[in-house]
């Protein structure tokens, strides 16, 4: 019955917001459906009073609202305040493109992904299980897709002759499906190699070899019991592909519903636009339905009979292992150090100026110090990206641990891609740094929550918990001394996995304008300069670009720095921490 109810108070409350948007948005809906039909007319109070007697908007918001909620339940959703046509025929055309783009982006992703998994695979069945550095795969995930759309325009149009712009056979989803594929299967494939390296430890796994399983057959079986904890993030990928590749659709000129919700929403269409975010949450809203029915299946019989299996521990890394994060670290550092003092706003230097002792950089497209705007960039999209992160990390997991009652606002957020939000927030709030935070972290801790609620359900099912409340144990003494101990080491590294994708979707809403403005030398906005001359002057993206990078690597490495390792000592399993104690 929560779970019931949380689903259908969340979905009431999406629909409700969006409904209610034309006035929501602090804007004079008449005033922009005759901006949109005539920007020279004037805004007289009778042509504005004309305008909401045809439409009906003198009918108030609640009347408004019902009209187009049975519009919605009859299949008529309403008509474009620019065009005056129907507007779900063009977004039903629009979704199958970006359904279409999605499909071609996943075979790329899973081509990403495996191999990225390859090493953590063939040290579990060389009998080693380790977690690997991830430092390649980190690097994926952190090329923002709008600046590999905008390279792979030039490289692949000039080098590979395949179309760049436009959508007229399967040869044009070659590039942006690359764009797309690369730092999704960069992520998938980072969260599966350490599922898998820590699905080696359990003891089924021992028990297989020695009963002369092949190692193909254990190959496969470790997948199958690694992939249900990451169902519902590999969900939550596809859901980004299908309505949060608004920048790459907007690169290649491709007419997918994320480029056409970016353009109702930056003209006031709202009819369109409501129908748009409909569209996206359903399509997301049955990913994530197809996901967590994955998982289950994958699961079969284990999961209520309580028969999980059990991890031997986490790992201890070599000290080896401090000096990757210690270089990503000393390169940001020396960065903002060595940028912080210099001017990032005077425009009195050479236009497009290639990197020099003078200036490291170079300068951009105004003359403006690159080194000093990325290093103050640096503060700011760093900072706020760390902020949002711990606080998805708090959310996350104290939502998660309450699944049932939080089930419904999960899923209904899981559908969200970032831009959408940010789209939504910026209607109502306008464009700027804060919104965009909000904007992030509305999306972020609901994959964390779903991971953690995953966690917790298998960790409830392993036999030892199953016996402790005999013993006399209670239900809060459970759940704080022995489920959060197991779940929360595995929701921080996810959390810090996730932290250059935040980045990243900061950066991209500002690439979108719908985050910091001008002057503000945030890395969207930086990079978004350098995208426009990517082929004159590739230093303006290359700067912002390798401190994201260099962000991702910290984060990533520094999640493995910190784990630690175990040693089996007959049926003893002792547990050594970074100083090289052990319990």
């Amino acid at each position: 019955m929560r779970t019931t109810a949380s689903r259908l108070v969340a979905v009431a409350g999406v629909v409700l917001l969006v409904g209610m948007l034309p006035w929501l948005s602090n804007r004079d809906p008449a005033l922009s459906i005759l901006r949109a039909r005539s920007a020279e007319q004037e805004a007289t109070p009778e042509a504005l009073a004309a305008i909401r007697r045809d439409l009906g908007l003198d009918a108030g918001p609640l009347r408004m609202f019902w009209d187009w909620l049975t519009g919605i339940a009859s299949g008529n959703p309403g008509t474009s305040w620019n065009t005056g046509e129907p507007v779900l025929p063009g977004a039903l055309d629009a979704l199958l493109v970006s359904l279409t783009l999605m499909g071609f982006a996943m075979v790329v992703a899973i081509a990403v992904a495996v191999l990225v998994v390859v090493p953590s695979v063939r040290a579990g069945l060389r009998g080693t299980p380790r977690r690997t550095g991830g430092g390649i795969a980190a690097a994926l995930t952190s090329m923002p897709e709008f600046l590999l759309a905008s390279v792979l325009v030039v490289l692949g149009a000039v080098w590979l002759s395949f179309p760049a712009y436009g959508w007229n056979g399967p040869e044009y989803a070659v590039l942006p499906a690359l764009a797309l594929g690369l730092p999704a299967g960069g992520l998938i494939g980072r969260l599966l190699a350490d599922a898998i390296a820590v699905t080696f430890t359990e003891g089924w796994v021992i028990t297989w070899t020695v009963a002369g399983f092949s190692r193909p057959q254990i190959a496969v079986a470790v997948l199958r019991r690694a992939l249900p904890g990451l169902a519902s993030q590999i969900g939550l990928v596809m859901v980004g592909m299908t309505g949060g590749a608004v920048a790459v659709e907007k690169v290649f000129a491709i007419p997918g519903l994320g480029r056409t919700t970016l353009g109702d929403a930056q003209s006031q269409d709202l009819p369109a636009l409501q129908i748009d975010i409909i569209l996206l949450l359903a399509v997301s809203a049955a990913l994530g339905v197809a996901a967590e029915i994955g998982r289950r299946l994958l699961l079969g019989s284990a999961l209520h009979e309580k028969a999980m299996p059990i991890p031997s521990g986490v790992f201890h890394p070599s000290p080896r292992r401090w000096v990757v994060p210690i270089a990503a670290a000393s390169v940001l550092l020396v960065m903002v150090l060595a940028g912080f003092p210099r001017d990032g706003q005077a425009t009195t230097r050479e236009k497009f100026a290639a990197p020099s002792l003078a200036y490291p950089f170079g300068t951009d497209a105004s003359g403006r110090d690159l080194l000093a705007r990325v290093a103050d960039g640096a503060l700011r999209s760093i900072g706020l990206s760390l902020a949002v992160t711990l606080a998805a990390l708090v959310v996350g997991v104290l939502l998660g641990l309450i699944p049932r009652a939080s089930r419904g606002l999960v899923e209904v957020t899981n559908a969200a891609p970032p831009v959408v939000t940010g789209i939504l927030i910026a209607a109502i709030w306008g464009p700027s740094a804060g919104g965009a935070a909000v904007a992030v972290l509305i999306v972020t801790w609901a994959p964390l929550a779903a991971h953690t609620a995953a966690l917790v359900e298998e960790t409830h099912a392993r036999p030892y918990i199953s016996i402790l409340p005999t013993l006399g144990a209670s239900n809060a003494r459970i759940l704080l001394c022995s489920v959060v101990p197991a779940v929360a080491p595995v929701v921080l590294r996810h959390a810090m996995i996730r932290l250059p994708g935040v980045a990243l979707a900061l950066a991209a809403l500002g690439f979108l304008g719908l985050g910091p403005q001008p002057p503000n030398a945030d890395w969207g906005l930086i990079l978004s300069d350098g995208v426009a001359a990517v082929e004159r002057a590739p230093w303006v993206a290359a700067a912002p670009l390798a401190s994201l990078i260099a962000l991702a690597v910290l984060a990533v490495s520094l999640a493995g720095a910190t784990s630690g390792r175990v040693r089996r000592t007959g049926s003893v399993i002792e547990k050594v921490d970074a100083g090289g104690r052990s319990t």
